[in-house]
């Protein structure tokens, strides 16, 4: 044979005909720096810049969508209740939007972005870990500093100061929650012996969004903006250790979860449309997903984790797993981004409910 003889076999295996890329199709292509960007700019190009760029464009633009959605723009269904034949209630019935988040990101600096969301009312339902809502109030007590993800934790330990990833707590800031919180558990006591109140984890959360009456704070807005605010495991993290320490200086007060399950279920099993967004895992997020299987699915999804899917745990899934429980519909628009939710959601919330919000304003 000789050297000179064209290898066919391996032209073909290289040269396979492509076929027509359908019509719409998304080029690939980045922001041009030559130019004067906008923030807006910037963003509305990360749909075209592939990997996690794209995701995080898909994002905004979700976002957006759940945000814009009025029921006036869906056909009168042959069933429709009466309420919902009149065009302005149709006008003003939105999409419902779930925000979900863990307690690391409430000791971080999103915490503010959370709050800006609560305090202008554009989220309707919130689910947060214990120490989601313990880290906001003990930050409008005493602060949390920037530490670093290297500092030898027996040393810390030593100094009373806890570290969360690269941020530092300092120990006294739980004991000048004790302070705070201990004469509310009390007061809650007696209004449960004496009215016979039964407090739920939401009823809890909105008592202590009273009482602290700091503008600052995420949940002194739910409370006033009558947001709820669900914590399933409201007694994993130092709300639990206060429980904890209660039981013992005064006994008898009883947090009843059954209440919150149905009341957020409820939640999603009567809206029109409901959107999630999810900062984070475990609890949270399955929290959300499982309410929304109450509805056969939630109409929009946006997961922002580092999770993997490969161990089966829920927090990695993907929103396609969601789909196959029914948690999320399958005309659903939904997108999972692969990234800290410290870097991507600022984003997000700039150029969408910031960016609508300072319109308005304007």
């Amino acid at each position: 044979m000789s050297n000179q003889q064209e290898p066919t076999g391996a032209l073909d295996a290289v040269f396979v005909e492509s076929v027509e890329m359908p019509e719409g199709s998304v080029l690939i292509q980045g922001p041009d720096f030559n130019k004067e960007l906008s923030l807006s700019d910037l963003l509305g190009a990360y749909k075209q810049i592939g990997y996690q760029g794209s995701s995080l464009g898909e994002a905004i633009e979700i976002v957006k969508e759940m945000r814009k959605w009025r029921l006036s723009d869906e056909p009168v269904a042959a069933d429709e209740v009466q309420e919902y034949l009149d065009p302005e209630v149709r006008k003003k019935t939105k999409c419902k939007i779930f925000l979900g988040y863990t307690s690391n990101l409430v000791s971080s600096g999103l915490r503010e972005i959370i709050r800006f969301l609560a305090q202008h009312k554009m989220v309707d339902v919130i689910v947060a870990t214990a120490g989601g809502v313990e880290e906001d109030f003990i930050k409008c007590l005493a602060p949390t500093y920037l530490g670093d993800f290297s500092l030898n934790g027996s040393d810390l330990r030593k100094k009373g100061l806890n570290r969360i990833g690269n941020l530092l707590v300092p120990n006294n800031n739980y004991c000048k929650f004790e302070d705070w919180i201990i004469p509310i558990f009390d007061a809650m006591l007696e209004e449960q012996k004496k009215d016979n109140k039964i407090w739920t984890p939401s009823s809890m959360i909105a008592r202590l969004g009273k009482e602290i009456n700091d503008e600052s704070s995420i949940y002194y807005w739910t409370y006033k903006n009558n947001i709820p605010v669900y914590c399933p495991a409201i007694t994993d993290g130092s709300l639990g250790d206060m429980i904890y320490f209660h039981s013992y200086k005064n006994p008898g007060l009883i947090v009843d979860i059954a209440a919150d399950i149905r009341s957020i279920n409820s939640e999603a099993v009567f809206a029109k449309k409901t959107g999630m967004i999810i900062l984070g895992g475990g609890v949270i997020k399955h929290h959300i997903c499982n309410a929304n299987l109450m509805r056969n699915g939630a109409d929009y999804a946006v997961y922002i984790n580092t999770g993997q899917e490969f161990d089966g745990s829920d927090a990695g899934a993907r929103p396609d797993e969601a789909v196959s429980w029914g948690k999320i519909r399958a005309n659903s628009r939904s997108v999972k981004v692969y990234a800290d939710a410290t870097i991507v959601f600022p984003l997000i919330v700039a150029d969408s409910f910031a960016k609508e919000h300072h319109a308005k304003k304007q």
